[in-house]
């Protein structure tokens, strides 16, 4: 029998390894994207409605993917899952690397562990809500759960006076008034329940025919209840309930669109009872927000294309998840995105009628990598200084005019203007489609000041004064009354 690699050479493995797969994670990334769904049923709960508008407004979120996978910095938990589109290390065999996973748990001691500095760093980003991995697809908690010893609170870490992680996340970022999300995968690869050891795990979903065996998923039901009720019950106000791993879900709800997304489904659904866990949800949290992304119905109160924004307006709640760099956790030296890049963006969701959750993974000591610190500040401070063009706002039917993307609020219509990077400011900026009213005001966001503009036809021809010209970053926001 083959013999497990000691512990010290399975950590240089890790550190060697995560660096090789910094920049290639995201291709790895191309089999796993959650695709936009195409029907949207409207939640009927007047308190639901209104803190879906509320979270609306807010814009702008950031999604923290933390776990065991930081320590050799991989993309999650994928690498455990045995898919064509997955690529494991030479040299080790899937059991032992599963065992060198699991066993990740041992090490990971975040020591510097520091919830209020990511809080302030979302908010100078000009970030209004959050949403943070309670458990990952590999099982392992995030929050003091007590279903299962496979924790956070149960390694090295379990006398740190913050071992409870999530409890603490949501505490900071809740003192900086930010909308709270607790992100669950339904589905959990440690739980004997789900992948159990008497069959291999050959993909991403539950390992053995749940209808020959009612009991065990029954149980699994269970487990999966629990876990969230605690999450409902001992985390303080919870805002969304952000469901990942839309595989696992009612057979009924697996039609042409989602084969089409490439996935291997099972032949069987795999029910969680959501309606027994939105009940208690909604109970214990009054107008929660549910996102269990991809599954049609009425837990799915927005949508959430990933890595992509809709090639149109869409008229009902939706989110894009973005990642900062190739990927969702920390990967080491990943590449970022340029603030520029980021703002570009967003402006495109907002003007489409969305909203942007950008992903940022902390390292593994626990602190924020320090690369993009200054990237979240630079979009913050244009945000400063353009917030009534983005946050509160809402899509009209004219949205975009090549590079002018357009947002209104009840008194004004604002169009932003997109820079080119490493290129100068042209004199004059021009659009057509949502004109200012001729004789009317027309001013620049940033400063307020009134700028000379010309109508000609259809088409409006704005002055750019030197002095803005010189300070300009990533786009120009103008705003006129509607």
């Amino acid at each position: 029998m083959k013999t497990l690699l000691p512990l010290n050479r399975f950590i240089l493995w890790t550190v060697l390894y995560g660096t090789l797969t910094g920049s290639t994670a995201l291709f790895a990334q191309g089999g796993n994207l959650h695709e936009q769904s195409e029907v949207y049923v409207a939640p009927t709960d007047p308190l639901v409605q209104q803190k879906l508008k509320t979270w609306g407004d807010q814009k702008f979120g950031m999604l923290i993917h933390w776990g065991v996978y930081a320590v050799p910095g991989i993309i999650e938990s994928w690498q455990l899952c045995s898919e064509p589109w997955l690529e494991r290390p030479e040299g080790i065999s899937y059991n032992d690397y599963k065992k060198w996973y699991w066993n990740l748990s041992s090490v990971f001691n975040p020591v510097n562990f520091d919830p209020d500095s990511w809080a302030e760093a979302a908010a100078d980003a000009g970030m209004k809500y959050v949403v943070f991995t309670t458990k990952h697809h590999d099982g392992f908690n995030m929050f003091d759960t007590q279903q299962t010893d496979y924790k956070i609170t149960n390694g090295p870490f379990k006398n740190h006076p913050k071992a409870n992680v999530a409890k603490y996340v949501f505490e900071a970022f809740r003192n900086r008034d930010f909308m709270i999300g607790a992100y669950y995968s339904k589905p959990d690869w440690h739980n004997q329940d789900f992948w159990w050891d008497k069959y291999a795990t050959p993909d991403r979903n539950v390992n053995y025919d749940i209808r020959k065996y009612p009991e065990k998923w029954k149980s699994y039901q269970d487990f999966t209840y629990n876990q969230i009720s605690e999450l409902m019950h001992d985390y303080g106000a919870i805002d969304i309930l952000w469901l990942d791993g839309g595989w696992v879900r009612p057979r009924e709800t697996v039609t042409d669109e989602v084969r089409a997304w490439g996935a291997p489904i099972p032949e069987f659904g795999q029910e969680v009872n959501m309606p027994r866990i939105a009940a208690m949800a909604r109970e214990a949290q009054p107008g929660i927000i549910f996102a269990d992304r991809t599954v049609h119905g009425p837990y799915e109160n927005y949508q959430t294309p990933e890595r992509k924004i809709p090639d149109t307006k869409l008229d009902h709640p939706w989110e894009t998840c973005m990642t900062l760099g190739n990927n969702w956790g920390y990967v080491p030296n990943d590449n970022f995105k340029t603030s520029a890049e980021v703002i570009h963006s967003l402006v495109e969701v907002v003007a489409k009628g969305g909203n942007m959750l950008l992903g940022v993974g902390p390292q593994p000591d626990g602190l924020l990598p320090p690369d993009a610190l200054p990237i979240l500040a630079e979009i913050g401070d244009w945000l400063d200084q353009n917030a009534e063009a983005i946050y509160g706002t809402h899509a009209i039917d004219t949205y975009q005019d090549n590079n002018t993307w357009f947002t209104a609020n009840d008194k004004e219509t604002f169009a932003i203007s997109l820079l080119e990077t490493g290129k100068e400011v042209p004199k004059s900026i021009s659009w057509s489609g949502k004109l200012p009213k001729k004789g009317s005001t027309l001013r620049l966001v940033s400063t307020g000041q009134k700028l000379s503009y010309t109508l000609n036809g259809t088409t409006v021809s704005v002055q750019i004064p030197s002095e803005v010209r010189k300070s300009a970053k990533a786009a120009l926001a103008f705003s006129f009354k509607n």
